[in-house]
């Protein structure tokens, strides 16, 4: 396995500055942003690496066959070619590697998280005009073919197994203890996708307190985002407090502070300490 190392400062301005920009687009384009999430993981990954991924998904597209018919028959198609065909899939051991969440080296390994790969499985039907969206089920996302009254599911982490209703009634169970609400098939935005993509690289790093400068970076394109909790930049002082930031991370705690005095003094106080806490490290 070949070591990801983050680019330079000034590769890694240019990358968020596209980021912010793909955003906040009319339509942002989902494959362009999760491979400027990669472009922030991974050095060695260039403009022209970009676009030798976005061909790969072409080439991909190029191998389901036209039209096959409805719903059911394009999800059948996708894991026929993808999963069965190609190998695209996941494996428990895919949640410790930070390559799973990096659009750019699933294209690679064939290997990534549910989301990725639902990237993927979503890029590639889309590219061949298939009826498709992502289905951000409550812990395991998964993709859905066709208009919301005939939305068939399929699994891509399970190679694109078309899902019945149980199935996916019992992820839901498995996740939340809850049954299956309707609203959970809604439809996901891209921005959203994204910005679960981001809490997945920030779930990995936290598992890894020696990996905070991820963490860091997942948190600061998190924050480029149009819309993203607002807790997010409470998580950001720490992360520089803990890098020994302690000047810049004590003026974004008092940053936070003041947002929540509006609707929780004590909560205020609290972080406000730790803003003293952070400025007493530099004595």
């Amino acid at each position: 396995m070949r070591p990801l190392q983050p680019p330079g400062p000034e590769r890694s301005a240019e990358w968020r500055r596209r980021f912010a920009d793909e955003a906040r687009s009319e339509r942002p384009d989902l494959s362009v942003l999760c491979l400027l999430v990669g472009a922030q993981a991974d050095g060695k990954l260039t403009e022209a690496g970009m676009d030798a991924a976005q061909i790969e998904l072409d080439r991909l597209a190029g191998g389901l066959p036209f039209r096959p018919g409805g719903p059911r028959s394009w999800a059948t198609a996708l894991a026929e070619h993808l999963g069965d065909g190609l190998g695209f899939r996941g494996t428990p051991g895919d949640y410790q590697r930070l390559e799973s969440s990096l659009l750019h080296e699933v294209l690679r390994r064939r290997r990534g998280l549910p989301i990725l790969l639902s990237v993927v499985w979503m890029e590639v039907a889309r590219r061949a005009g298939a009826p498709v969206c992502g289905v951000a089920l409550p812990g395991h996302f998964v993709v859905g073919f066709g208009p919301p009254e005939q939305l068939v599911l399929a699994d891509p982490f399970d190679g694109g197994r078309v899902l019945t209703g149980t199935d996916a009634e019992l992820l839901v169970a498995g996740s939340t203890g809850s049954p299956l609400d309707p609203s959970m098939l809604s439809p996901a935005d891209p921005l959203d996708v994204v910005l679960r993509v981001l809490n997945n690289v920030r779930a990995w790093a936290a598992a890894r307190p020696e990996r905070s400068e991820v963490a860091l970076w997942a948190v600061d394109l998190s924050l480029l985002l149009p819309s993203h909790p607002a807790r997010l930049r409470y998580e950001r002082a720490q992360l520089l407090v803990q890098q020994g930031d302690f000047l810049t991370g004590a003026t974004e705690l008092d940053a936070y502070a003041e947002i929540v005095a509006a609707v929780d003094g004590p909560a205020a106080d609290r972080v406000r300490s730790q803003a003293h806490a952070a400025r007493a490290m530099l004595n």
